[in-house]
This record gives structure tokens, C-alpha cells and sequence, in this order.
């Protein structure tokens, strides 16, 4: 596949995460984003979508891009999981 093709796959998949509050919005109001809500987590996806495409471009083993990849969702699902609900208890929140 070509690289051009991985970057396009990779963003796509930032933006449907991202639109699925939206969408989920116009349905029902047990979804209540701001535009804070939309902001914060656009710039955690699509930085963590950036940070996948040079991974995918720089490390050349497989294993290592695995490892790599792994480490960078960890920290994206333990920073939303801190934001929506505060697991650890910083003043960042969202209780």
C-alpha cells in the first residue's frame, strides 16, 4: 500500500472518531459536546493520527512499529480516559 494511501486511511479514521459525537448529538441528548469537547479531542486524534503516519514512515521494523504504535494509543486512551472521567484524579478532570 501505498504511503499516500496509509496517510489518508490514518487521518479518515481520526475524523469518524471525531464526527461520532456529532452525529451521536443530533439523536439524542445523553451526548452533550461543546466546542471545547470537539477542539480538545480533535488535537489529541489528529495528533496521535501524526504521530502514528511517522511511525509508519520513520522505524523500518515491524515489531518496533508495532511498539511503538502501542505506546502512543495507551497514552491517547489514558489522557481521554483522564479527561472524560478522571481516573487519576488531575485538576484536568472532567468531574
Amino acid at each position: 500500500m501505498k504511503t499516500i494511501n496509509k496517510a489518508i486511511i490514518i487521518y479518515s479514521v481520526a475524523a469518524i472518531i471525531l464526527a461520532t459525537p456529532f452525529v451521536a448529538m443530533q439523536f439524542t441528548y445523553q451526548v452533550k459536546w461543546n466546542l471545547s469537547d470537539f477542539i480538545i479531542a480533535g488535537i489529541s486524534l489528529f495528533f496521535t493520527a501524526f504521530l502514528i503516519d511517522i511511525i509508519l514512515l520513520k522505524v523500518s521494523t515491524d515489531s518496533r512499529k508495532f511498539i511503538y504504535i502501542s505506546i502512543v494509543l495507551a497514552v491517547l486512551f489514558l489522557i481521554w480516559a483522564e479527561l472524560a472521567v478522571g481516573v487519576f484524579g488531575t485538576p484536568f478532570a472532567g468531574n
